[in-house]
């Protein structure tokens, strides 16, 4: 029974997607909800995006820091493209993508899934609106637009800490830091961050927009869904992350 409501889901899942993608009724009403939702995600995102990146970084350097004091002959220098390798291929657009799934997500499918309650979808779908292209694709073309922004915020404040703590901790100095930044850069793994800027963001959206748009029942079934929107888009992010990595570096 699982499997089937399961094999049920993802077939509706599919269908949502390929339902999303249609030609715009008038096109200037899809770009106004767009950037709303551009908006939306990103600044209301930026600070915690922005503080967690800042301490992300810091306590990174602190940890690699302490131990490789402990070995004596490592110079501190390594620090800086440790720091930096760990929020290009890690930190930056992993932890960004999970922080997001439990505040663009559950807002997402909270608000949708209100919308189905006091049929104001249903209403839309009375009056010719298509419904998913117009209140699903938005969401999902915004967060595309904008979360790799934030993933840049972050991995830039996150090296930007990882400065900081080396020098309040006396563990190495700036131009040591600087160095580190410098030496054996690898464009790959830049390239792999936005990757996984693109992919997470229309995972946390798509799967919330999902739960949302098809939530029955009341206020109950409604938080459920909230719930569900957020746990689901944090796994599907934690087995991308395994799967790109996989591929690609």
């Amino acid at each position: 029974m699982f499997i089937l409501d399961a094999l049920e889901g993802f077939g509706k899942y599919i269908s949502m997607l390929g339902s999303i993608v249609a030609k715009p009724e008038k096109l200037s009403m899809y770009w106004r909800e767009t950037m709303r939702q551009m908006y939306d995600i990103g600044v209301g995102s930026f600070w915690i995006i922005a503080i967690v990146g800042l301490f992300i970084g810091g306590v990174t350097a602190v940890q690699f820091s302490n131990k490789l004091l402990t070995f004596g002959f490592v110079p501190m220098w390594w620090m800086g493209s440790m720091t930096r390798d760990s929020m290009f291929l890690e930190l930056a657009p992993t932890i960004s993508a999970l922080l997001l799934a439990g505040k663009i997500g559950s807002n997402i499918a909270t608000e949708l899934g209100t919308m189905r309650i006091t049929e104001q979808i249903d209403a839309m779908d009375i009056m010719g609106v298509n419904t998913r292209a117009f209140l699903l694709g938005p969401k999902i073309l915004g967060s595309l637009l904008i979360v790799p922004i934030l993933v840049i915020v972050a991995c830039l404040l996150g090296t930007l800490g990882g400065a900081l703590a080396g020098e309040l901790g006396g563990f190495y100095t700036w131009e040591e830091y600087k160095y580190g930044l410098q030496d054996d850069f690898q464009p790959q793994y830049v390239r792999l961050m936005f990757i996984k800027s693109y992919v997470f963001p229309f995972l946390i959206t798509s799967i919330a927009c999902y739960k949302g748009f098809y939530v029955k029942g009341g206020s109950l079934e409604l938080g459920k869904a909230s719930t569900d929107a957020v746990v689901y888009s944090s796994i599907a992010v934690v087995i991308a992350n395994f799967v790109v990595a996989f591929l690609f570096l």
